[in-house]
């Protein structure tokens, strides 16, 4: 291989780890999170995880981990009584966040199930 060829192979396999970390951003375990989650909600068959573990690829391809982490947050504090909820229902930022989460569920319905 030429030297110059070496080169552009390496660049172009550093450039492929680099999007590959970077859409694989999820710990194994907030993966393991949500396919359990979801195959509560979808049934525990072994259709229901192969749906569910695509589901959380799909999710990952589109938010980031930690907007993920930030919405689920804002998910979970949104649903409780008081001032704390009512601060997360109304926030223009948590309304985005929520949003964010939403389409990329949505988007993940489509494509899995």
């Amino acid at each position: 291989m030429k030297p110059c060829a070496a080169g552009l192979a390496v660049l172009l396999l550093s450039g492929a780890a680099a999007v590959e970390a970077e859409l694989n951003d999820y710990p194994t375990e907030a993966r393991a999170e949500f396919v359990f989650a979801c195959m509560k909600t979808n049934g525990e068959t072994p259709d229901a995880l192969r749906r569910c573990s695509c589901a959380i690829d799909v999710v990952a391809t589109l938010l980031p981990y930690d907007r993920y982490v930030a919405a689920e947050t804002v998910a979970s504090v949104a649903q409780a009584q008081g001032q704390a909820g009512m601060l997360m229902r109304s926030s223009a930022l948590a309304k985005a966040a929520l949003d964010s989460l939403r389409r990329a569920r949505a988007e993940a319905e489509i494509r899995c199930f």
